[in-house]
């Protein structure tokens, strides 16, 4: 339902003559001669309607109190539903809070265990970066898994360039190098003394 004292910006107990000066206010603030744009034109056109209403059923006495009323009845209707909304949802949440509360205690003590990871990673970040803006070069351990993982990269990485050199032109290409040049020659041959 549409609030005619908010649309001429006044007081439910204002008085005619305040009704009516904020009635001529308004539709010279929103006359559509005074808007620049086509866009604004439309939208004060639309704006005089509401005022040009509310302003037709506030001036009459009679109409005001039909209105009055109405509008009484539909603002309590409205409070009536908020409560009733805001009574289902603090229900919902009391209802969430029963079949969580055996969570709960598991939920703060991940939530403890978080922020102080969140902490302590903070201050370890902190201290680096401290001891980087010092000079100092920082090396990290290897776990097990870094370990297990650049093995099994380097492993898959011989495998590939085992089965590129049983390619036969590949093969060739190396056998010619290996005889056409003394260098590499001698350092295939040093490695190979290694193995034998």
């Amino acid at each position: 339902m549409k609030n005619y004292y908010e649309i001429l910006e006044v007081n439910k107990k204002a008085s005619t003559e305040v009704i009516e000066k904020a009635y001529k206010t308004l539709v010279k603030k929103y006359h559509p001669d005074l808007q620049n744009t086509p866009q604004g034109k439309l939208n004060s056109e639309a704006k005089i309607k509401e005022i040009n209403e509310a302003y037709e059923i506030l001036r009459n006495n009679e109409k005001r109190a039909e209105y009055d009323t109405t509008l009484a009845d539909a603002e309590a209707l409205e409070k009536e539903r908020i409560i009733q909304e805001q009574l289902e949802r603090e229900l919902r949440n009391q209802n969430v809070n029963n079949s969580n509360s055996n969570n709960n205690n598991n939920v703060d003590k991940q939530f403890q265990q978080d922020y102080e990871d969140a902490i302590n990673k903070a201050y370890h970040d902190a201290y680096i970066q401290d001891m980087k803006n010092r000079g100092y070069k920082i090396r990290y351990k290897k776990t097990w898994n870094e370990r297990l993982r650049s093995l099994i990269a380097l492993l898959i990485t011989i495998g590939i360039i085992l089965l590129i050199l049983q390619i036969p032109f590949v093969k060739d290409y190396f056998n010619s190098l290996y005889r056409d040049n003394e260098v590499i020659r001698n350092i295939v041959d040093f490695f190979a003394g290694w193995f034998k």
